[in-house]
Parts: structure tokens; C-alpha cells; sequence
């Protein structure tokens, strides 16, 4: 059985989808649906729809907690992947956050989920063992660079959807 968090996590997405890339809610009122305090659905907005995973998230409070969900560059598919690549330029990729960036493309089509998991693999800790535990971050977004700038080349070539 699914935990209460999935289904949330999973309703909220599928908001956004069907709203091309933003989905306004309600706190109190999606916890109502779920039957859960709102804490929870904060819980799954911090941990689930964060910068991260591509999301940016506007909260204004009063009014039951208005909350509005945008994935980044919905469409623009250029845009994303300079994005990304320049937020790796300015930080080191630890192996969780590389999962989690992977998943994003694996969900938005840029790569599939055998693709991402042979990339989680390859970026894992267990892979690289022979790097010393301080540089494997660095090693991680540098490969993950070079991996965003290869998806990039290849998105460019595909005709518009």
C-alpha cells in the first residue's frame, strides 16, 4: 500500500501536468481530501517539490495556506539543461541529489528509467570507491555535466513537439 506522502506527491504532479507546469492549491484543503494534518502536505512540498527536483515553489500565508507549485522551464527545454548545468558549475552533486536529478529526467523524458539507472549506478558511491570521499561530489556533478550537455545536444536535434 502506498504511503499517505506518495499519494499526495502523486496527485500534486499529476495537477501540474494537467496544468501545464502549475498547480495552485490549497493546504488545508488538500489535507482535508487526504484526511491528514497540513504539516503533511507541507512535508511532501519541502521534501518532494523542492529546487532540487525542479520545482519552484510561492507560498503566501493566511487564507488556509495558498501554495503555488511551477516546474521549471515546463517546455523549454534548452533552458533547463543550461540551468542545470550552470547550478553544477557552482556546487558538488552528492550521490542522493544525482538520484533525485535523474528521476526529474527520467519523469520529464529526457532520459528513461533504465537510462537513469544505469546513471545512478555509474554515479553511486559504490562506484567511485577509488576516489577519495572529499572529491567524489566534485567527480559526481562533473560527470553529471557532461551528462546534461549530451542530453542537451540530442534534445536540440529532436524536432518540437
Amino acid at each position: 500500500m502506498a504511503r499517505i506522502s506518495d499519494l499526495i506527491e502523486e496527485f500534486i504532479k499529476q495537477m501540474i501536468n494537467r496544468m501545464d507546469g502549475v498547480a495552485e492549491i490549497q493546504r488545508n484543503e488538500l489535507a482535508e481530501q487526504f484526511h491528514c494534518v497540513p504539516s503533511q502536505i507541507n512535508y511532501v512540498i519541502d521534501t518532494r517539490f523542492g529546487h532540487d527536483q525542479g520545482y519552484y515553489v510561492v507560498s503566501r500565508r493566511g487564507g488556509g495556506g495558498h501554495i503555488r507549485i511551477v516546474r521549471a522551464y515546463p517546455g523549454d527545454q534548452g533552458s533547463y539543461m543550461a540551468h542545470l548545468i550552470a547550478t553544477l558549475e557552482e556546487q558538488n552533486l552528492s550521490q542522493h541529489s544525482a538520484e533525485l536529478l535523474l528521476t526529474r529526467l527520467a519523469e520529464d523524458r529526457f532520459i528513461t528509467r533504465r537510462e537513469g539507472m544505469f546513471l545512478a549506478a555509474a554515479l553511486s558511491d559504490k562506484a567511485l570507491t577509488q576516489i577519495t570521499p572529499q572529491d567524489r561530489n566534485a567527480v559526481r556533478a562533473a560527470v553529471m555535466r557532461n551528462v546534461l550537455a549530451r542530453i542537451a545536444v540530442e534534445a536540440s536535434q529532436k524536432p518540437e513537439k
